[in-house]
Order: C-alpha cells, then sequence, then structure tokens
C-alpha cells in the first residue's frame, strides 16, 4: 500500500475527530492542568475524546500501525507505518473561544513523514500535503467547498517579512534573546496561531514560523504541508524537525538562511 492510499482515511480521521470536538467548542468546558508545578499546559475532554476517537478507528482499520499521540501516549512506535495524532494543537486558543487552532493527523512510513493534515473543524478548512503538493480544502463566497493549491509566497527577504510565533512567554531567556534578533529585522511580527501559523505560511501569508521546545506530533503533520507548498522546516540548528524541539519553518531558502544566522548570533 503506498502512502497516496491513506488520503481518504485520513479525512475519516478529520471526520469522527471534528465530531468528538466541536460540541465542545465556546462552551463553558473546564480545562485541567497537564503542568501544575510550571506553566499552564491546558488538556480538556476534547482533546482527550478526540484522539481516543482517532486512535480507535486506527486500530479497528489499521491494527499493525503504530500510534504516537499527545493525550494517550504511543504503541508500536517502530511499525512501517505510524500516526502522529495532537487533537487540538493550540488548546489555549480554544478553551479561549479563538478559531486558531487545529487537529492534527501526520503519518510516517518507515520513519519519514509522507502525509499530513491541519484541519480546524469550526471553519470548515483542512490543509493537506504529501512533501510534493499541498492543498486547503475550505468554503468559498457561496459556502460550496473549494480546493485550492497551496503556494509559499516568494518573499524577498526578512526586511519584507511576515514573522509568527505562538508566544514570547514560551521561550527561555536565551531562546528569546535569538527570537528578537530575527524579529528586529521583519516588517511584520505576530504572535498566536499555534499550527493555524504555519498553514498560513503554507497558504502564502506568512513568510516564517518560529517555535520553541516542539513535541514531534507538534510538528510532523506539518511538514508534508509546508514542503508541499514549497516551503522548508529545520531546527534552529538547521538539521531535520522530525524530531520537534526548536523549529523553524520559511516561505524559501534565502529567509531561511538569514533566520537561522540571526538565531546563531
Amino acid at each position: 500500500m503506498t502512502p497516496v492510499d491513506f488520503t481518504a482515511f485520513v479525512d475519516k480521521l478529520a471526520d469522527v475527530a471534528a465530531e468528538a470536538i466541536l460540541p465542545f467548542f465556546r462552551t463553558a468546558l473546564r480545562a485541567d492542568d497537564k503542568n501544575p508545578s510550571g506553566a499552564f499546559d491546558p488538556v480538556t475532554e476534547a482533546d482527550r475524546a478526540a484522539e481516543a476517537a482517532m486512535r480507535h478507528l486506527i486500530q479497528a482499520t489499521f491494527p499493525n500501525h503504530g500510534i504516537i499521540g499527545e493525550e494517550h501516549g504511543s504503541i508500536h512506535k517502530d511499525a512501517e507505518y505510524v500516526w502522529l495524532l495532537d487533537p487540538i494543537d493550540g488548546t489555549k486558543s480554544f478553551i479561549a473561544g479563538m478559531p486558531v487552532w487545529g487537529t492534527l493527523i501526520g503519518l510516517l512510513h518507515n520513519g519519514r513523514p509522507v502525509y499530513g493534515m491541519m484541519v480546524q473543524p469550526f471553519t470548515m478548512e483542512r490543509f493537506t500535503g504529501d512533501g510534493k503538493r499541498a492543498f486547503w480544502w475550505g468554503p468559498g463566497r457561496d459556502r460550496r467547498m473549494m480546493q485550492r493549491k497551496l503556494t509559499t509566497r516568494n518573499c524577498g527577504g526578512l526586511a519584507s517579512a511576515t514573522l509568527m510565533t505562538t508566544s514570547p512567554l514560551l521561550y527561555s531567556e536565551d531562546k528569546l534573546k535569538a527570537f528578537r534578533r530575527v524579529e528586529a529585522k521583519v516588517r511584520l511580527s505576530r504572535y498566536g496561531g499555534d499550527c493555524y501559523a504555519f498553514a498560513m505560511l503554507a497558504a502564502g501569508h506568512v513568510d516564517c514560523v518560529i517555535e520553541a521546545d516542539l513535541k514531534p506530533y507538534d510538528i510532523v503533520p506539518l511538514l508534508p504541508i509546508i514542503e508541499g507548498a514549497g516551503g522548508l522546516a529545520t531546527g534552529w540548528d538547521g538539521k531535520d524537525a522530525i524530531g520537534g524541539g526548536d523549529v523553524i519553518a520559511s516561505s524559501n531558502a534565502r529567509i531561511h538562511e538569514e533566520v537561522l544566522a540571526l538565531l546563531a548570533g
């Protein structure tokens, strides 16, 4: 079975996640803190229910596949095919009623990303990619569903670039200093967005996204979308971003090289 055969199945995963999540959005939903001794790290019943629904469908359909999920752990991590699931990337935005969150679904084949989706069920948008091509699916002006190929913006340099990060509050002191060096060079800097910022980079609206301390399920589902749209993503050290950690995504190599140099100091 080739990776492209999984596209319809990923749509089913997105559907069951949306069915679990949407009844909770913009309600009086309680959030538990996964990190009571440090920075607030919320998790909700919606997170847990959505991941459980996706895991059930994967295990019922492909029992030999591995799963790495944010809320319910990992199984068969060394399998030929491994799914990475982040049911709500941007839970802080979710509990604040802001629609800049998404469900992340990624697929590894022999350890390499081959397909990814970011679905925002409230806005009815889906961003997909296989590393070669990327697409947006969503409602048009007449509310009928439309498809559009994603292409990153051909930004000439940081002086005309738009930069995004989720929040400077998530950086250590040294990492914040490095981020500020980049921020000082760009035309526009915006905070918030989590996975939605990476989707906007693939769609050609943002030129660089910088994040720190990501987990693999935060970035692996986005890599085939970013690369399929013509962008690139690495660690702050220029190495592979598949393991998470400190990550940069850029619309083109010119921007990426400028950012890497500034982060290195």
